[in-house]
């Protein structure tokens, strides 16, 4: 356990300082996250071994996340065309290995791509918006509020398990406390900065964040249960790697941008 409350410290502390400072700081460390969140993603599929394969899912996720526009360089071409592109020389590779490397595994490469690329992208994308340093704060705030409420209500009032057969100690409760605790959260901000965020939004906004960013850490849930194993990674002691601490961030971030309910 200290060992756990002294790593999440250190490690939180470094990095609300870089999301504070912003710009290449802040945008480095998360391009450095998803490159170790891809490393993790490999791992637990046992794809470390692909070299060609890997490779060409590292140059499309680092092509995705890192902001071109903001290092000064025009993109040549768009995102989705990397991801088509990506998609053709995965295939490529399965006929020129002759099925040694099969549809099935380029497939869970380009996913993971998806996945992890996006979701690291838009947490850039969201610190460089107009009030960046707002918007994505508030959005860390309501995931973490969530978290928190989730897991407090949960272990005192927790009796009707949510979804046993993903994880079976999330609780029906916990998942209500999760979602008042963020609204709650996503209020406070709005009262501080009314100009910036009403209140009407500011709820939806905090509901919203709850709900989705459970299902992203369902969704961790799920795949690891499948893989059998408890973490994806080691990085941070005591409490996983990239993909188990910033599972709800991955689909957060995208989410409340392509629904419009944040600018950026």
């Amino acid at each position: 356990m200290k060992q756990r409350i002294v790593t999440g410290v250190i490690a939180g502390l470094v990095f609300i300082t870089l999301l504070v400072l912003g710009g290449y700081w802040y945008a480095g460390l998360i391009v450095l996250l998803s490159i170790l969140g891809y490393r993790e993603y490999l791992q637990m599929n046992g794809y470390m071994k692909y070299k060609l394969t890997s490779a060409v899912g590292l140059i499309a996720l680092l092509y995705i996340t890192i902001p071109w526009e903001f290092v000064g360089i025009s993109s040549p071409i768009s995102t989705s065309a990397i991801i088509w592109f990506a998609m053709f020389l995965l295939l490529f590779i399965t006929v020129a290995s002759k099925n040694k490397i099969t549809i099935d595994q380029v497939s869970v490469i380009l996913l993971g791509v998806v996945y992890i690329a996006f979701g690291f992208y838009y947490m850039i994308a969201a610190r460089l918006a107009e009030h960046g340093l707002f918007w994505t704060i508030l959005v860390f705030v309501c995931i973490w509020a969530s978290d928190s409420g989730a897991y407090f209500v949960g272990s005192k009032l927790g009796k009707n398990l949510l979804w046993p057969q993903i994880s079976p100690k999330k609780s029906i409760e916990g998942a209500i406390g999760g979602v008042v605790i963020s609204m709650i959260a996503a209020f406070i901000f709005a009262w501080f900065a009314p100009e910036l965020l009403g209140f009407g939004k500011a709820l939806a906004l905090g509901f919203i964040i709850a709900v989705v960013g459970q299902v992203g850490d369902l969704i961790q849930s799920a795949y690891k249960r499948v893989k059998g194993i408890k973490d994806t990674g080691t990085l941070l002691p005591g409490h996983g790697g990239v993909l188990d601490r910033m599972d709800s961030w991955l689909i957060v971030f995208p989410f409340v941008y392509l629904i419009g309910i944040i600018p950026m």
